[in-house]
């Protein structure tokens, strides 16, 4: 079994700045990508950043140049650095992995972290 946790969500201001951290642990032989999705109320899950294990990187274009996503992969951490926020990222952010556990590779997903943007 394979756990995500995250912290870092919170209530800011337009234009500022906040930094999501998302740890894996449990039966890991290694992890191919870690990532974060977004989902705002009343719409689909949909992917913000994503980093490879050997550090390739995508992002959604509405975060390009503003979001930045890094990962230890010693630790099985990554990070998620969300500078100049907009109302609309608001959402609830979650951590995936996907993980190799010898046998197989499986999507794990944390519980969210609710990230809201509002003066």
């Amino acid at each position: 079994q394979v756990q995500l946790v995250e912290s870092g969500g919170g209530l800011v201001q337009p234009g500022g700045s906040l930094r999501l951290f998302c740890a894996a642990s449990g039966s890991i032989f290694s992890i191919r990508a870690m990532g974060w999705y977004r989902q705002a109320p009343g719409k689909q899950r949909e992917l913000v950043a994503r980093i490879t294990s050997g550090g390739s990187t995508n992002y959604a274009d509405s975060v390009k140049g503003r979001f930045t996503i890094s990962r230890d992969n010693a630790k099985n951490t990554v990070y998620l650095q969300m500078n100049s926020l907009k109302p609309e990222d608001t959402a609830v952010y979650y951590c995936n992995a996907e993980v190799n556990t010898g046998i197989r590779v499986t999507d794990y997903w944390g519980q969210g972290t609710q990230v809201t943007v509002s003066s």
